[in-house]
């Protein structure tokens, strides 16, 4: 059966990823001081403005502002309203509300008698998803990691300098065509790029395809059928928060799976690990990796839900698409016996109070090896085919 799925991808200069790496940024700053401390870090970014709100419980001394300046121009952004050196700064930034703070601080279970790992409770209610799958050797969706290559290599040739005209902004979309489950050959590419006004749309759509396109993409997935749309307005020299408003969190779709699995709706920049919708999603990507690469299934999507200033979840839905070696809720059960899945313990298995948040805030929070929760250690889980 034919069929067709898309995913996009955006670069750091795109106005949320903007945001996203400002909050990450200053997270990095507040855990390297202070590895304990709690931070919700959020912010808004508006033609010459940007908001840094949220709240921060911490030993940490850091400059706010000059640590967003300093992003501002790393991503590139050194003219215009948004000119890392002139743009205004407004922050407002407050303590952990002692409500949270009382689930967070110690867990129900740890105030019954519990364990070590109960210490911290979840802090906030939710569901939080993980997704493996082989099409890739990431064990990521196709589409998604095509765009999200797309956007690094749109980045790289600004930042090398071999196309001079690009600026910061930028977006990717690729749709893939799939014979049931296997992807077969891209069907469309879509690139928007930021560019400055010395430039003609004809070079532009050359480039895109011969630099980009091609050096991303296998050539075994492109045919005469693929069609390209090559800023599709026609132009683009206005990006970033001078074209448009930006917010931490509002690429979570990009961040993930690139829409192939649901989302629970938790974003994840700026947020310290006793956020489970950050950490418990790092963990739930970390099974359904290692679920899959160690055969007992081919495809995984895995559900974990949590109350607030509960340490154990709620529940643990799995789903392998019909392609478990098991059944399905055999594997669940599996999961809550070989993964623990209580906030404490996922910060100490994967070192999540190291200041290691920067790096994903563009190009995906998975699918790229340096991350810990993408290891695949447990290949002891083999044992079960058996």
């Amino acid at each position: 059966m034919k069929r067709f799925f898309t995913s996009e991808s955006v670069t750091e200069g795109h106005p949320d990823k903007v945001c996203d790496n400002i909050s990450d940024a200053i997270l990095d700053e507040l855990l390297k001081q202070d590895p304990t401390t709690r931070a919700a870090v959020e912010c808004c970014a508006a033609y010459n403005t940007l908001m840094i709100a949220g709240e921060v419980t911490t030993r940490a001394k850091v400059d706010y502002e000059a640590v967003a300046r300093s992003v501002i121009q790393r991503i590139g952004y050194h003219a215009g309203g948004f000119a890392y050196d002139k743009c205004q700064i407004i922050t407002l930034i407050h303590g952990q509300s002692p409500d949270i703070a009382l689930g967070v601080d110690a867990s129900k279970e740890l105030k019954a008698g519990g364990e070590e790992e109960d210490a911290i409770g979840a802090g906030d209610q939710g569901m939080m998803f993980g997704y493996a799958c082989r099409e890739t050797a990431e064990l990521m969706p196709l589409p998604i990691v095509l765009a999200h290559k797309l956007a690094l290599r749109l980045a790289q040739l600004r930042k090398e300098k071999i196309v001079g005209y690009l600026r910061p902004d930028g977006k990717t979309q690729v749709t893939v065509e799939y014979d049931g489950r296997t992807p077969v050959r891209v069907d469309t590419v879509v690139i928007s790029a930021q560019h400055n006004t010395h430039v003609t749309h004809e070079q532009i759509e050359w480039d895109m395809k011969e630099l980009v396109v091609k050096d991303v993409i296998p050539a075994s997935l492109l045919d005469e059928n693929t069609k390209y749309f090559i800023n599709p307005t026609g132009r683009f020299e206005i990006g970033g928060p001078e074209g448009d408003s930006g917010l931490t969190g509002r690429k979570i779709v990009v961040d993930t799976y690139g829409g192939r699995c649901p989302h629970g709706g938790g974003a994840f920049s700026g947020k310290d690990p006793t956020k489970v919708d950050r950490s418990a999603a790092y963990m739930a990507r970390y099974i359904c990796k290692n679920v899959v690469s160690a055969g007992l299934a081919d495809e995984m999507e895995l559900q974990v839900a949590y109350a607030i200033g509960v340490a154990r979840p709620v529940s643990v839905f799995v789903d392998t698409f019909g392609t478990g070696k098991l059944p399905d809720d055999e594997i669940a059960e599996i999961v809550k016996r070989e993964f623990d899945l209580r906030p404490a313990a996922i910060i100490k298995k994967l070192g999540l109070r190291r200041p290691i948040y920067a790096q994903t805030a563009s190009y995906g929070h998975f699918g790229r090896d340096s991350y810990p929760w993408e290891q695949t250690d447990r290949e002891d889980l083999k044992k079960y085919l058996k």
